[in-house]
């Protein structure tokens, strides 16, 4: 099978996933049997083409839109070792076992084992390679010639570990994690490296975490195939009341016309009525018309383009629109009610700058540089800590003309970068040795020793001897742990410092502490000796360094606190704070540390000092899991006692059953790290989770991989009536976005995978607010009134049959003109619908932002339900009464003005046809809300269409050209030129639409909406869009203090001082034009 026949296979079985068109399907097979078939049979076989044919070339254009995304990224090249020599080739083409070489910046997009890395270029690096292999440096024909064999565990989605073994002359070397890139990651801190492919395609860690891609389908879609199947059991319904009916007019009636309708002797009124069902079936399909779909297609086609055309969604400074990736989840847009957000990237720019300090009890923001001009002591001994006590390194470019840091976080780069700045330059390090420059002075000092970072101590300490010869401890940590460790002389400075961190937390900046102390050279020799003693140990070497550590690190002096800004994205605090007014709930699902999350939270807004409460989950034992969030939730719900703690009966089972929201007292934020995560999504425990998240009003998850990202996102989904939108920038976001019923990809700093497997894209989390609360809810909304307005329409035409039938025998003879059959959905209601569709506006975009809870009636799906259509049902019912039986009066034992017969099959039909036609368009024009000069031309052009193709069809010409077909002639001649139909019409239309306007009338005036109270208010002030509300920063004192997160992971002070893969020191002179 080729790659054409197979898509187009797919997309055909595809589209007949929806039901209604394996309804249309068996429809035509009846079209076919002559028996029973009561119109020809291209009738049903045209349209069932077109909507396929539209559908699948749509299909098409998506998945070739990403074939060739795909295809660009397939296509990148690599260097490859073949035959002793580095070849270009396709990343395609890569397989296991190549040898690749990479190089700085340099994205990976396979699992990698590192045999060699650059010596002298590499300043920190993170990976290592083995001994045995790195000797071999960037020797091509060593790494060719060399032959050794690598056994690894099978693909799997664990990022964290790595289990192999490298064999090489009859020796087996480990294989950790510190030996291996994985896919997603850049290359870093080196020029190059080679590495031998693991894994490639499907089988790398990161694609087994990205989950599977499955055809995604909106909630109308879902409820049309419920409706379709209600739709065919009530034709079903209809067609056997009409049967039987024909069946006993048959048995009593039907040999008293056999002169008029002749019929075969062999048929009784059982066989008769039998096929008279079939009959039926064929003349009420329109129920359920085929062109609903077609203009669904166009429809949704239509307001994807109004989303790439928007240009309050570009960001000029990437040149990046925003783009609809997938047409046919547009209205989906209008309905959601959770949102998971990856942080870094997404939320943020992943920027950070030094912003303000605290220095001996002093705060400092501008007025700083002049405080270092003055050479106080304080503040020199301030960045002179920051400055050395850190890991990162320096590294020259251009021949020394400027200075490049390269820290495994940002936090650390903008901390000695403002070192630098204020005139305390980081030149370079060796394993025993760091070389500042202090106000223009080169000084070395000898590095002793580091105390590095982890989750647990949440400081780092560096032990360093001056040229002077002082020995000092430098220390920088959270807060809460540093002032244990001080001397009890800094009490007051602590009072004083701590108000100033309590501001700059309230200004949701991040913050650290700044100690030291002097050693003893006697205490220390022997305090190193134990550690050194310590650092070797083969049992207890962590508890025995952290006894130490705490030795040491204590009795230290206050020097002050540091405040660093992580730049949030432009407008996203707003866009938050109106998407919580639209009711919809933001969880932070990100891989980063707690303290970082938190802090985060904070400065956007998802946390608030105003909250209730803020419970933390961060146990490590399932019991211990369960008894936090048992007793989160009692706190939450303090009056439901025992209840609080059982899950109810409702939600039990072994089908998943919908976990209704819980009402509580306040506001309440949950943190939970991805230890009990892990916990927590336990099939024994998931309901536990669920119900105490889904009672806060933001939940963050930190530490979490991306499998677990796209589990809690699978859990809502799973136990929650809701539609989910997932959203990130990263290759480690991928398998929530494919988990969720939308996703959206942010085109940022970490590639594009994100926006590759996405349905929408742009560059920037504010446009998130703008595609949900305009486009999405104008989308929703365009979608629900066309689907209303489309079964009024046709369930009205097609109830006319059915009345009719019981005045012509259940004959099946149809009530119209077989060309107003043909052309009604066509030609005569088909652009004023889809007019409505693509240009209606209840409100503008900007009373649409001004008021966001304009978007809850779509999370409740308001607009388009079982309920709305069954009043639309009841609606057609009464419309089709009236508009058969009025016409019927009329007709009925009549006169025309000339004194002719007027009651005569064509003229009742013409006028029935008529009657209906205007009647649609009148409701269609209550139903819009929006006047364009396109919808005035397609509702007043096909009500013009209507009578030039009906004078038309009826005309001398075409009947004389084929006699058979155009049995109508001068039907609207003879007619339409009567008072008493022109009445009719108008009384009909009137009276089909009076209950509308009652009900209208009634509901705005004693139970308005939202849209009815936006629509007056936007009304009265005439304007085309409310002027921007003026947001005031406000200042906020807080008790919470940000814990300062230097560093993601346990820090690699080991690695610095292990003289494995640092550089030779740089030349001591300082060239003049070094700008730093």
């Amino acid at each position: 099978m080729t790659m054409i026949s197979c898509s187009t296979t797919c997309l055909f079985l595809l589209r007949f996933q929806r039901i209604a068109n394996a309804y249309f399907l068996c429809l035509l097979v009846l079209q076919v049997i002559p028996v029973i078939s009561s119109l020809s049979w291209f009738t049903t076989v045209v349209p069932l083409a077109l909507v396929l044919t539209v559908t699948a070339v749509k299909d098409a254009i998506d998945d070739i839109h990403r074939h060739k995304s795909d295809r660009k990224v397939n296509n990148r090249k690599a260097q490859v070792l073949i035959n002793g020599e580095l070849r270009s080739e396709k990343w395609m083409n890569v397989q296991v076992g190549d040898i690749i070489r990479l190089e700085n910046n340099q994205f990976v997009t396979v699992s990698l084992y590192l045999p060699s890395l650059e010596p002298r270029g590499l300043k920190l690096c993170v990976k290592q390679a083995l001994t045995v292999t790195g000797e071999m440096g960037g020797s091509i024909e060593a790494l060719a010639a060399f032959k050794g064999e690598v056994c690894c565990e099978a693909p799997n989605n664990r990022l964290d570990r790595f289990t192999g073994t490298l064999v090489w002359k009859e020796q087996k070397y480990p294989l950790d994690n510190q030996s291996v890139l994985l896919r997603g990651c850049t290359l870093r801190n080196t020029e190059w490296c080679f590495g031998m492919v693991l894994f490639a395609g499907p089988d790398t860690k990161l694609m087994q975490n990205c989950g599977k891609t499955s055809f995604k389908r909106t909630s109308i879609d879902r409820l049309m195939n419920v409706l379709v199947l209600f739709i065919f059991g009530f034709l079903v319904l209809m067609c056997i009341i009409l049967a039987v009916g024909h069946g006993i007019w048959e048995y009593y009636e039907g040999s008293k016309v056999t002169g008029f309708v002749p019929r075969e002797e062999s048929r009784g009124p059982a066989l008769s009525a039998f096929l008279m069902f079939w009959s039926y079936i064929i003349i009420l399909n329109t129920v359920v018309p085929i062109s609903l779909y077609v203009s669904m297609e166009v429809i949704r086609l239509g307001n994807s383009y109004y989303i790439n055309w928007d240009r309050l969604m570009y960001y000029n400074r990437s040149d990046t629109p925003a783009e609809a990736r997938t047409t046919t989840l547009n209205e989906e847009l209008g309905q959601i009610r959770y949102i998971f957000s990856d942080k870094t990237g997404t939320l943020t720019q992943n920027i950070m700058t030094f912003n303000k300090c605290s220095i001996n009890g002093k705060s400092y923001g501008t007025s700083l540089l002049e405080a270092v001009k003055l050479e106080t002591e304080e503040v020199h001994n301030f960045f002179r800590l920051l400055a050395l006590c850190h890991t990162v390194m320096a590294e020259e470019k251009n021949n020394g003309q400027y200075l490049v840091y390269q820290a495994q976080s940002p936090d650390e780069g903008a901390l000695v970068t403002a070192a630098r700045n204020f005139g305390f330059v980081f030149r370079s390090r060796t394993p025993e040795s760091l070389t500042i420059v202090e106000m223009g002075v080169q000084r070395s000092y000898e590095l002793l020793a580091i105390l590095d970072f982890n989750n647990v101590r949440k400081r780092m300490s560096v032990i360093v001897r001056s040229p002077e010869g002082t020995l000092s401890l430098y220390c920088k940590g959270a807060d809460t742990i540093i002032y244990q460790r001080l001397h009890e002389s800094c009490s007051k400075l602590m009072e004083v410092t701590t108000e100033h961190l309590n501001e700059f937390a309230g200004e949701g900046l991040r913050t650290l502490v700044l100690a030291y102390k002097d050693l003893d050279e006697d205490y220390f020799s022997e305090w190193l000796q134990r550690h050194h003693e310590a650092s070797t140990a083969l049992e207890g070497r962590e508890d025995k360094l952290n006894e130490l550590y705490e030795e040491i690190e204590k009795d230290l002096l206050l020097i002050g606190a540091s405040a660093v800004e992580d730049k949030l994205q432009d407008g996203v605090s707003q866009t938050i704070e109106q998407l919580a007014k639209a009711d919809i709930k933001i969880w932070v699902l990100t891989g980063d540390k707690q303290e970082t999350a938190e802090n985060i939270g904070y400065s956007c807004n998802l946390l608030r000092e105003e909250m209730t409460d803020v419970f933390i989950v961060a146990a490590h034992s399932t019991e211990d899991v369960r008894r936090e969030l048992r007793n989160a939730r009692a706190k939450m719900r303090p009056n439901a006692g025992e209840d609080a703690f059982f899950i109810p009966e409702s939600i039990l089972g072994n089908d998943p059953k919908v976990v209704q929201d819980e009402t509580v007292n306040g506001e309440f934020g949950l943190v939970i790290n991805g230890h009990s995560l892990a916990y927590a999504l336990e099939s024994s425990m998931e309901l536990e989770f669920l119900r105490t998240a889904c009672m806060c009003k933001t939940v963050m998850c930190c530490r979490v991989t991306p499998l677990q990202k796209a589990q809690v996102v699978e859990l809502v989904k799973k136990y929650k009536q809701a539609v989910t939108l997932a959203i990130g920038d990263g290759a480690n976001d991928v398998s929530m976005i494919k988990a969720a019923h939308i996703g959206v990809g942010i085109s940022g700093q970490e590639g594009m995978q994100a926006v590759l497997s996405s349905d929408f894209s742009f560059a920037q989390f504010r446009f998130l607010q703008r595609l949900l609360l305009v486009h999405g809810r104008w989308s929703y909304l365009r979608m629900c009134k066309f689907l209303r307005y489309f079964f009024y329409k046709n369930f009205t035409f097609t109830f006319v049959h059915f009345w009719y039938a019981f005045f012509c025998g259940f004959s099946a003879q149809t009530v119209y003109d077989q060309s107003f059959i043909a052309l009604y959905n066509l030609v005569y209601t088909s652009l004023p619908v889809l007019g409505m569709a693509l240009f209606d506006q209840d409100v503008n975009d900007g009373w649409s932002l001004e008021f966001p809870q304009l978007y809850v009636p779509g999370q409740l799906s308001l607009y388009f339900s079982k309920t709305a259509f069954m009043k639309c049902a009841l609606h057609s019912c009464y419309s089709s009464l009236v508009l058969f039986f009025i016409p019927y009066a009329t007709v009925y034992d009549s006169m025309r003005s000339d004194g002719k017969e007027g009651a005569d099959y064509q003229s009742f039909a013409l006028l029935t046809q008529t009657c209906l036609t205007f009647t649609v368009c009148l409701q269609l024009s209550l139903d819009l809300s929006y006047w364009t000069a396109v919808n005035h031309l397609f509702v007043w052009g096909s009500l013009g269409m209507y009578f030039i193709v009906t004078f038309t069809m009826q005309s001398d010409g075409l009947y004389q050209l084929h006699p058979p077909s155009f049995f109508f002639v001068g039907t609207s001649r003879n007619t339409l030129d009567q008072f008493s139909v022109w009445l009719t019409v108008f009384l009909t239309a009137v009276l089909c639409v009076l209950p509308v306007l009652v009900h209208r009338l009634i509901f705005i005036q004693f139970k308005p909406t939202i849209n009815d109270k936006v629509h007056r208010q936007s009304s009265y002030f005439n304007t085309t869009r409310p002027s921007p509300q003026r947001r005031t920063k406000i200042r906020r004192s807080s008790t919470r203090r940000s814990g300062y997160a230097f560093s993601h992971t346990q820090g690699y002070g080991d690695l610095v001082t292990s003289k494995r893969t640092l550089s030779t020191p740089l030349p001591a002179p300082l060239f003049k034009n070094q700008r730093y």
